[in-house]
Order: structure tokens, then sequence, then C-alpha cells
């Protein structure tokens, strides 16, 4: 799985660097960017969370406890589910102008900016589409995680960014970098076309993928309509508190963006908005994806078989070791960012239509990634409650959480000026989920009776001071080496290798050196996994 996700993110780093390459990171972008993210808010918002936080217990159960061994409820479950969401976007797609006012600013409402209000409805509706295909990858690849086929859904999202690749290829040899003058105008109707109907067809091709693994893993589906008195009844209940959840916490996001997309239609080619947030978010993103998610979705059926077998110590235990081996690889990820974030910048948008602005994205990239460390706590906290079939508290919880980011966000963007709008917007996400990993992590120590804190609290404080450490080298190379204040792209590439190599290499040896385990244990996997293959 990790492996999977590490060459799905590096294709979609190429797919970032082309499109910055081609459109920018100011008003222009946002035009896009906005658009193509709005769909995958919305299937979070109408039906994510029920596919990856209650399908899997339950999807587990039926296989344990169902003569068929679930294949019944899964049909079931799947037709279900494309009927809802290819209804949804459909309505989504027609009533597109209505559903991009909620996440835009008021500054979209003037005549100025009309034409690229018409570019942001123009890419909604060739991008709306995209809610089904994310719908049904996010099922189908439940339904094989279920069945322990954890790869195909890690590797599937290449394939998008192939296409996506190829689009934007495309798009720069038809119509070229957007010129600098042009970095706030709006979109042809080629333009839109061009990038919106290819942005949906990368997913399209996603889930189709997929699909022949589901027959690989045993699984034949055939549609089922016979929907009553077959159990989807106390699913859809658990998932009624999981909607709620997802509510509250895209209400959240949708203030962000809103906020954000507020930033680059008063500041010019200086502003920050939803370009640059979303951006530098994917990029601190990469050791939760790689590490965090990948153990999530391992341990999430044998957390639920533990829960259900009401074995309290046993999930405390398995979820205990989880944390440690995620906060392993993001903690020292986030604390190394701000020292590597210049040359990170120049590598990946210092292109094209970017190349003036790409700077706007170091402050950001700084930022983010304590605010990752406390989202990585939340998150496979979490899985806790799902495993317990806690939903409701799982709720409240994120109610806290919500209330806190656009509480934040709305006072520190009317606190600050256009081209710190994004920054402020990543303070306010850091201080939401750090008091959400305080609040989760205590209240599932009460239920469970314990979280192995102390033994938490011992590998925490080892880890802080081999983080330290090996930053404090990384720092000290990174300032000998020349090219700090204008690096070219040879140059930048060199001082990320040899920056990030000092830390990495420091931070292994003080691992080993402090027997923290769960590190070893991590590259003691990639050795072993290296050293099989290259004796095939």
């Amino acid at each position: 799985m990790a492996a999977g996700t590490m060459v799905s993110r590096l294709s979609g780093y190429l797919r970032s660097l082309l499109l910055a390459a081609a459109i920018g990171n100011v008003l222009h972008a946002d035009l896009f960017t906005i658009g193509n993210t709005v769909p995958n808010m919305l299937y979070i918002l109408l039906a994510g969370g029920v596919f990856n936080a209650v399908l899997v217990p339950q999807l587990v159960r039926s296989m344990r406890n169902d003569a068929d061994g679930g294949e019944a409820y899964t049909n079931r479950v799947i037709t279900l589910a494309a009927l809802f969401l290819g209804a949804v976007s459909v309505v989504l797609v027609v009533a597109a102008p209505w559903v991009m006012s909620v996440f835009l600013s008021s500054d979209y409402d003037k005549p100025a900016l009309a034409e690229q209000r018409d570019s942001i409805v123009a890419f909604a509706r060739y991008c709306l589409p995209q809610v089904f295909f994310y719908g049904m990858f996010a099922l189908v690849g439940q339904v094989l995680n279920a069945r322990r086929r954890f790869g195909p859904m890690m590797w599937a999202p290449i394939a998008n960014n192939v296409v996506s690749v190829v689009v934007l290829v495309g798009y720069l040899v038809h119509y070229g970098p957007v010129p600098q003058a042009d970095l706030s105008a709006a979109y042809s109707s080629g333009q839109e076309a061009w990038l919106g109907l290819g942005a949906t067809l990368g997913i399209a091709v996603q889930l189709l993928v997929l699909l022949p693994f589901l027959r690989a893993a045993g699984f034949h589906y055939r549609p089922r309509f016979d929907f009553r008195g077959t159990g989807l009844g106390h699913t859809l209940q658990l998932g009624l508190w999981t909607v709620l959840f997802v509510i509250a916490n895209q209400v959240a996001y949708a203030v962000v963006v809103r906020l954000a997309s507020g930033g680059t239609t008063r500041g010019g080619s200086e502003a920050t908005g939803y370009t640059v947030y979303a951006n530098t978010f994917l990029i601190v993103m990469v050791p939760h994806a790689i590490i965090t998610v990948s153990l999530a979705t391992a341990m999430l059926p044998l957390l639920s078989s533990q829960a259900s077998a009401r074995d309290l110590p046993g999930l405390a235990t398995s979820l205990g070791r989880v944390l440690r081996t995620a906060l392993a690889v993001v903690l020292p990820f986030a604390v190394l960012l701000p020292v590597i974030a210049p040359d990170l910048a120049v590598l990946l948008w210092d292109y094209g239509a970017a190349r003036s602005t790409y700077t706007l994205y170091i402050l950001s990239l700084s930022l983010f990634g304590i605010g990752v460390v406390f989202f990585t706590v939340h998150y496979l906290v979490l899985r806790g409650f799902y495993a317990l079939e806690r939903n409701r508290t799982v709720f409240w919880i994120q109610c806290v959480v919500a209330g806190t980011n656009v509480l934040a966000a709305v006072v520190l963007v009317a606190r600050t000026d256009a081209e710190h709008t994004a920054p402020a917007l990543v303070v306010a996400y850091t201080a939401s989920y750090a008091v959400g990993s305080v609040l989760s992590y205590l209240v599932l120590r009460r239920v469970l009776g314990g979280l192995r804190t102390p033994r938490l609290v011992r590998f925490l404080v080892r880890l802080a001071l081999v983080t330290a450490a090996a930053t404090a080298a990384a720092l000290l190379v990174a300032r000998v080496l020349p090219g700090r204040d204008e690096p070219g792209h040879l140059l930048a590439l060199v001082r990320l290798v040899a920056v990030g190599g000092v830390d990495v290499a420091a931070f292994l040896v003080l691992a080993r050196a402090l027997r923290i385990g769960e590190v070893t244990a991590v590259l003691d996997t990639v050795t072993s996994r290296v050293t099989r293959r290259g004796r095939r």
C-alpha cells in the first residue's frame, strides 16, 4: 500500500508541476482549482464518510456472519450507492451555479469578475460528475479492503494522474502557459472543456482500473434491489452520525474555500488563495498518505474484529502501536519542512506561469507540517471509535474541531492581508486539529480504560530528542551550502538531497542508538522488501 501511494503521489506531483506551469497559482489558477475541488468535497459530504468509515466494519461483519460470506449484502450496498450517486450527480450538474455560490467569496458577485465566475461554474459542470466516480471508487476500494486486498486502491490513482498529465501536456502544447499579464483572466470555452472534461476522465479511469480486482478477489457483482430487512438499516443508522460528522467537517472546509477564494480576488499577483493552500496541503500530506492511511486501512479490519470480540485491551494495544509508527515518520518530516521549504518550492512550482510567484508557497509549506502531525493523531484515534461503532461520539468531537477551524480562520483572515491569506488558513487548520487530537485521545482513553499512554509519552520524548538533533544537523548543512537566496532547479535539487539525506541519516542512527523500535521496524520492513525484490 505504501509503495502504491508513493508512486501515486510522485505522479501527482508531476501533475501539480504541469498545472502550475500552465495556469499559475493566483486568481486564474483558483478558477480551475476550486471548480475541480468542489466535486470531491461534495462526494465526501454526501457519501464519503459512510463509505470510508462505516462500511468496512459492516462488510467485515457480513463476511463473518452471513452464510454467503457477505456477497448479497455487498451487492445491495453497491446497487444502492450507484443509484444514489448517479441521481445526486445529475442534480448537482443542473444546480452548479447555486452550488458554487456557497464556496465563492462575495467578490465574485462584482461585475468586474463576472467572466471569472462564469469560468468557475463551467468547470463545476464539467467536473461535478466526478461525485459519482469518486463514490464508486471509494466503495469498490472498501470492498477490496474488507477482503484484505489493499494494494489496488492505493495504485489506482496513478491511472488518474497519467490521464491528467497527458491532458495537461496537450493543454500546454495547444494553449501554452497563461501569460503573466493574464494571471487574473478567465478561460475560453475550449480551455474550460479541455481541463474540466480531462479532470473527470481521470477520475473515471481510476474507478475502471479497480473493477478487474473485484473478480480476482472472488467477488461477482449482481444488482440487487431487495433492500428491506437485510441489515442496511443498521448500516444507515451508523451512517447518520457519520454523515453529520462529515457535514460539520465540510461546512468548515467550505468556509476555508470561501475565505481562500477572496484572497486572490483582492491581491493580484502577490496574493495567496485556494491554489496555494491546496497545493501545499498536497505536499505535506505525503507521509500521512504513505504511512498513516496505509496503516489505518490495514488495521481497521483488525480493530473491528477486536471491537466485535470486546477485546478492548487488544484494541488499545493495536491502536497505540499504529500511533507510534505513524508519528515516527510524520513528526520528523513536519519539523524538517521549514528547513527545506524554499528549495522544495523551487523544484515543485518554479515553472512557466508560476515562475514569478512560486515564493508564495514557502510560508504555507513551512507552517503546514505541525498541523498534519495533530491531524494524524486525530485521524488514527477516530479509527478506534469507528471500530467500536461510536460514531455519535466522533460527530460531537468533530463539531469542536470544525468550530475551532471556522472561528480561527475567520478571525485570522480578517486580520491579515491578501498575501497571507493561505498561511492564516494553515494556522487555523493547525489550531483545530491540535484541539481535536487532544480531545479525541482523551475520550477514547476513557472509553477503552487506557491507551498505553505512559509508553506513548516515553516514545515521544525519545522521538523529540532524535528529531531535534537530526533537524539541527540538517539546518547546519542548509546554511553552509550555496544557493540559499536564489537557487536554480539543479542547485535546489542538490540542496534538497543533501539536507534531506543528512536529516534522514542522522535520524536513523540516533533512533537506533535510543532503541526507538517503531523507526527501526519501518526501516527493516522497507529494506527487507527491497532485498527480496533484488534477489528475484
